[in-house]
């Protein structure tokens, strides 16, 4: 095994540190950037809009709203769920952290069609 000799090992090191603040420092602009702001509804058996698009890195607030039912809104890859209530507004903020495709659901049992009441954030690079 070949030993990194000093000045080396002390690049690497720098490097690391370097690429470890650049990480922090972009999760702390994603925290501070103001959130756009989504209105979700969400009524038997359906959400709208039925697809959401952000980029990744992006803030975001879903303003939940549901004229007929407390529905549920999760988006398990990004821990996020709250309950829409009838006649209040909900808001919920996360940062779209990873790109992908990600399902959104009710998860309050809402009636025989509550399976078909999903949506996707879909998250893109740029």
């Amino acid at each position: 095994m070949k030993l990194l000799s000093w000045r080396h090992a002390a690049t690497a090191t720098v490097l690391c540190a370097a690429t470890a603040m650049f990480y922090l420092n972009l999760a702390a602009h994603a925290a501070d950037a103001p959130a756009q702001r989504i209105e979700v509804v969400a009524k038997k058996f359906e959400f709208g809009p039925k697809e959401i698009r952000v980029k990744k890195g992006q803030r975001i607030t879903i303003v939940l709203t549901s004229p007929d039912f407390v529905h549920g809104f999760s988006v398990p890859d990004f821990n996020v769920r709250a309950d829409g209530i009838p006649g209040k507004t909900i808001e919920v903020t996360f940062v779209a952290d990873k790109a992908g495709k990600f399902i959104y659901l009710c998860d309050n049992f809402c009636g025989e069609d509550h399976d078909k009441m999903t949506g996707f954030l879909m998250v893109t690079e740029s």
